[in-house]
């Protein structure tokens, strides 16, 4: 179930508005661009260390929700998207591996088990910003470390929560996923987005072919 934290106010506009996506992830740059809608990216700078007692669920919205504040400062004018993803086992967040012998160790842990990946959005322009999650169920096989240590050696997933890659030979490692956003486990919730960016004044799809300025 989606958690809608603040509506935001809907725009109607003849032409897209600027757009911002506060984010270095590859992953979340090329799912935007199949919206077909003009974007810029702009790394934002935002500790993402948990607060004491927080969940995995607000620990992604908080993220989300930071990344488009920082952004936003510099661009008042821009529309601007934040999103942040968490993995959660059983209470306990799992981030991204960043080496081999990490990944190996959350395969490990994993396997077997079902891992909740929170994924956390928020449009932000001024002072009207949504922020809501989409939540995606993954179960993984159990599968020997020898298959493991094969798959993290062949794709090298090392940037991703949850050390595999669902769009790429990673899937060969799941048993199920189970979401209503399907782009939301690769990290940014398109039908979600849809969503608040028509609200926003977005032509979806673009009357013109977008372009995507580094």
């Amino acid at each position: 179930m989606k958690a809608i934290v603040k509506a935001s106010v809907a725009m109607n506009s003849p032409s897209n508005p600027d757009l911002i996506l506060a984010s270095t992830s590859v992953y979340r740059r090329e799912l935007l661009t199949r919206l077909g809608i003009p974007f810029t990216v702009v790394s934002p700078k935002v500790d993402e260390t948990p607060l004491p007692g927080e969940s995995t669920q607000q620990l992604a919205l908080r993220l989300a929700k930071a990344k488009a504040a920082a952004v936003a400062k510099g661009h008042p004018s821009a529309w601007i998207i934040g999103s942040d993803q968490v993995a959660d086992l059983c209470g306990a967040a799992i981030g991204k591996p960043g080496n081999f012998e990490r990944a190996m160790a959350q395969l490990q842990l994993m396997r077997g088990s079902t891992v909740t990946f929170h994924t956390a959005l928020c449009l932000m322009r001024g002072d009207s910003e949504t922020t809501l999650s989409v939540p995606t169920e993954v179960t993984f096989r159990k599968l020997s470390d020898e298959i493991l240590e094969s798959y993290l050696l062949t794709e090298e997933p090392y940037d991703c929560a949850g050390s595999a890659k669902s769009e790429g030979l990673g899937i060969s490692l799941l048993e199920s996923i189970k979401s209503d956003d399907p782009t939301a486990l690769i990290g940014l919730p398109l039908i979600a987005l849809c969503g608040l960016l028509r609200d926003a004044g977005f032509a979806i799809p673009a009357k013109h072919r977008s372009t995507l300025h580094p």
